[in-house]
């Protein structure tokens, strides 16, 4: 660990020499990446230095032991030593936490999509709750939602809702809500009060820059149709819906939320190039990674990982073992308690396998 830091302090002397270098600013994109470089590293960067000096105090208490002959000075040294090594195991830790390798996508904007699964309209009625959830859960953080795709059905479920949430670290708090949701509770529809199970998928993926994915519009077909759902006349007559088919993965994105063509055709794209990077991001894992899949759990899609029990009022995600009974709470968007649970787990998993993958 301590080699790592080491390093890490002398490319912090060489990232603050660069940033100040007139011929580096001169050069902004290169001047940008060094300073996020230099801001990314600054906080392990002052720990550490705080380390150091108090290593080096305790280093000089060790030497001045043994030559101290009055007992009462060489307590308060002794004293002074036990305080010092109970501060430098605690900022060891502090460090490990900091040397965890970061994941480049929390600090991004989300896309989410919520998909009704097995359990017919009660099922669709449990995607818009987990929707309604997630946009209260935005509201609470301050963060901005925009939908983007929704298929709605008559009875006021959902069958299918893509949209965003933009915010600070909206990526990093919602990263682990990816997968299978289950729901237990009596339909509105059940006549002899039978508890029925129905299930939801939700995807969170991290809503991606145009440097980073980049689309061929060869790659791309392109198809206008006519929207679907409520809106009037304006639904049948105009042709604003757009699906687009990106032909080399198959994926396929349909917006209609806008009037606009224009408009619904940047919403697609913004969602097309979140589900590419998803795709290649998970080949990358399956191929490469492993070893280095967290403990909370793979982000599969699949992967059940939390049930909502109505009847009896709880909320368990099965990947951490934690179960709330706070259900009313959590359905109106009190999901903190949850979520900070689930990155400590992570954090926790990952500090376990140590250092030597890197």
């Amino acid at each position: 660990m301590f080699k790592k830091l080491d390093k890490m302090l002398e490319r912090y002397a060489k990232l603050n020499e660069l940033v100040s270098d007139s011929e580096v600013i001169a050069r902004m994109d290169e001047w940008r990446a060094y300073t996020k470089e230099l801001s990314d590293i600054s906080e392990t960067v002052e720990k550490y230095t705080e380390y150091k000096k108090l290593n080096d105090e305790q280093t000089g208490i060790k030497e001045m032991l043994p030559l101290e002959t009055d007992p009462e000075m060489k307590a308060l040294l002794e004293e002074e030593f036990l305080a010092n090594k109970e501060k430098l195991e605690k900022i060891a830790d502090e460090l490990r936490i900091l040397l965890l390798p970061k994941d480049p996508n929390d600090d991004k904007n989300v896309i989410m999509e919520i998909r009704a699964g097995a359990g017919g309209e009660e099922a669709s009625l449990f995607a818009y709750e987990l929707y309604r959830l997630y946009v209260k859960y935005a509201e609470k953080n301050r963060w901005k939602t925009e939908e983007i795709e929704n298929n709605s059905t008559e009875l006021g479920g959902i069958k299918e809702v893509v949209f965003s949430i933009s915010g600070k670290s909206a990526y990093r708090r919602l990263k682990f809500e990816s997968g299978v949701h289950r729901v237990q509770r009596v339909p509105e529809t059940e006549s002899q009060g039978r508890v029925h199970t129905s299930t939801a998928t939700v995807a969170v993926l991290p809503e991606v820059e145009d440097v980073e994915i980049n689309i061929d519009e060869k790659d791309l077909k392109v198809d206008t149709l006519r929207s679907s759902g409520a809106g009037g006349q304006h639904v049948n007559k105009t042709e604003s819906c757009i699906r687009l088919t990106h032909l080399p993965t198959g994926i396929v994105v349909l917006c209609q939320d806008e009037r606009s063509q224009t408009k619904n055709r940047e919403k697609a794209m913004r969602v097309l190039k979140s589900r590419l990077y998803d795709f290649y991001q998970s080949q990358y894992d399956k191929e490469y990674s492993e070893n280095r899949r967290s403990q909370v759990g793979t982000g599969d899609r699949s992967e059940r990982i939390r049930t909502y029990n109505f009847p009896q009022g709880r909320v368990t995600d099965h990947r951490i073992g934690m179960t709330l009974y706070s259900l009313d709470n959590f359905m109106l968007g009190d999901i903190d308690e949850m979520v900070e649970a689930l990155n400590i787990a992570d954090r926790e998993a990952k500090l376990t396998q140590g250092f030597d993958e890197e």
